[in-house]
C-alpha cells in the first residue's frame, strides 16, 4: 500500500489548498516561491498569491528545488506516516487478533492516540476494525474457492464459529454457506415494477433489499444468485416494495429502507460515505476517496461505487467528475441526471 500518489491536478490541488483540506495531505505538497517553503495542503498559514504557488509530488521534490519544510505544518512528517502506516500493516497482515493499540502504536514509534488518527486517515478504518474487516475477507475468500463453512471459519483466524457470525451481522446478510454457493438456502423474494425512470427490479433477502437496478429481470438476477430460491412477489414483500418505488420516485428519503448488502472492506467505507452525501449535493471521486482516508485511491473509489449493488439506496449518482461533468452511471447517463434534477441539483 502507498498513502501518497500521483498529485492531482494543479487547479484540483490549489482547491484543496484554500479548503485546507486534510483528505490531500500526503498527495502533493505546497511549494510557495516569494517565502522560499513548503507545506501540507492544510496548512493553517496564510494563503499565498496563485502566481507565487508551485506543486510537487513530495517533499523531496520540493527539497531539490531550493525550498524548506515549513515549521507550522510539518510536511516532512507526512512521509513518516506513510511508513508508519506501511509498517503496521505488515504487522497486522495475518494477526488472528489485533494487538493492543498502545503496542502498536510503540512498535511504529508513535504515541496511541496520534497513531489512530493517522492509520484511519490512511486506511479508513481502526487497526482493530480493520483486523476485523481482514478475517472477515480471508473467510469469504476461503468460502468462495470452495471451503467448507467450518474450514473457512477457522482458516481465517476465528476461534469459534459464533465469533464468525458476530463480526458479519450486518455485513452479510445471506448465510456463509448461501455466499459461498451462488445463494443456496437463501429466499429472495423479487419484483419488476414500472417507475418513471424505467422497468426497475427490486429483491431482498429477509434482511434488506439486496438488489436494485434498471432494465434487468428474473433472468439477471438468477445469474447473480443462481442457486437462490426466487420467490416473486409476495404479501410480506409488498410493504418493502413500496417503500422502494417511493425513495426511487423521491430520491433521498431512502434511509429506513433496510439493506443486505456486502463488499470489501473499502467498498462498504465507499458506500456508507455515498450515504452520507445529502439529496441534492454531490461529491467527486476524488472527494469520496478522500472522506474514506485513501485519498490517492480515487480509482479504487470509483470501481467501489460501481460495485454498488442497490442504485438509489446507496446514491452512487450522487458522485460526478472533478470537471463538474454528470459522469457515468450504469443505467444511463439520462436517470442519473433526472435523480439529480429531483434531488433539487
Amino acid at each position: 500500500m502507498s498513502v501518497a500518489e500521483k498529485p492531482i491536478d494543479d487547479e484540483r490541488a490549489w482547491q484543496a489548498v484554500l479548503a485546507r483540506d486534510r483528505g490531500f495531505d500526503g498527495r502533493f505538497v505546497t511549494g510557495v516561491l516569494s517565502t522560499g517553503i513548503y507545506c501540507r495542503p492544510s496548512c493553517s498559514a496564510r494563503h499565498p498569491r496563485r502566481e507565487n504557488v508551485r506543486f510537487f509530488a513530495r517533499a523531496g521534490e520540493a527539497e531539490a528545488a531550493g525550498l524548506r519544510a515549513c515549521l507550522r505544518c510539518r510536511p516532512g512528517d507526512v512521509s513518516r506516516d506513510e511508513e508508519a502506516v506501511n509498517r503496521a500493516l505488515a504487522l497486522l497482515a495475518d494477526v488472528e487478533a489485533a494487538p493492543a493499540l498502545g503496542e502498536l502504536a510503540a512498535e511504529v514509534g508513535y504515541s496511541p492516540t496520534h497513531f489512530q488518527r493517522v492509520f484511519k486517515r490512511a486506511v479508513g478504518l481502526s487497526p482493530a476494525e480493520y483486523v476485523r474487516a481482514r478475517r472477515v475477507e480471508r473467510a469469504g475468500e476461503a468460502l468462495s474457492e470452495g471451503s467448507s463453512v467450518t474450514g473457512a471459519i477457522y482458516e481465517a483466524g476465528f476461534g469459534a464459529s459464533s465469533r464468525f457470525y458476530e463480526a458479519t451481522q450486518g455485513r452479510m446478510g445471506m448465510s456463509p454457506s448461501a455466499w459461498r454457493d451462488g445463494g443456496r438456502g437463501a429466499t429472495i423474494r423479487w419484483a419488476v415494477v414500472p417507475t418513471t425512470l424505467g422497468e426497475m427490479l427490486v429483491a431482498a433477502t429477509d434482511k434488506g433489499v439486496c438488489r436494485l437496478s434498471f432494465a434487468e429481470g428474473r433472468e439477471e438476477l438468477a445469474a447473480r444468485f443462481p442457486n437462490a430460491d426466487l420467490v416473486e412477489g409476495g404479501a410480506d414483500f409488498a410493504k418493502l416494495l413500496a417503500d422502494v418505488v417511493g425513495a426511487v420516485e423521491r430520491p433521498g428519503q431512502s434511509q429506513a429502507i433496510p439493506l443486505d448488502v456486502q463488499g470489501t472492506a473499502f467498498q462498504e467505507a465507499v458506500w456508507r460515505e455515498l450515504q452520507r452525501i445529502p439529496a441534492g449535493e454531490t461529491r467527486t471521486y476524488a472527494q469520496i476517496a478522500a472522506a474514506v482516508g485513501k485519498p490517492g485511491a480515487v480509482r479504487a473509489a470509483g470501481s467501489a461505487n460501481g460495485a454498488n449493488n442497490v442504485a438509489v439506496l446507496i446514491p452512487c449518482h450522487r458522485v460526478i467528475r472533478s470537471d463538474g461533468s454528470i459522469g457515468g452511471y450504469a443505467y444511463g447517463e439520462a436517470i442519473k441526471t433526472e435523480l439529480l434534477r429531483r434531488e433539487g441539483r
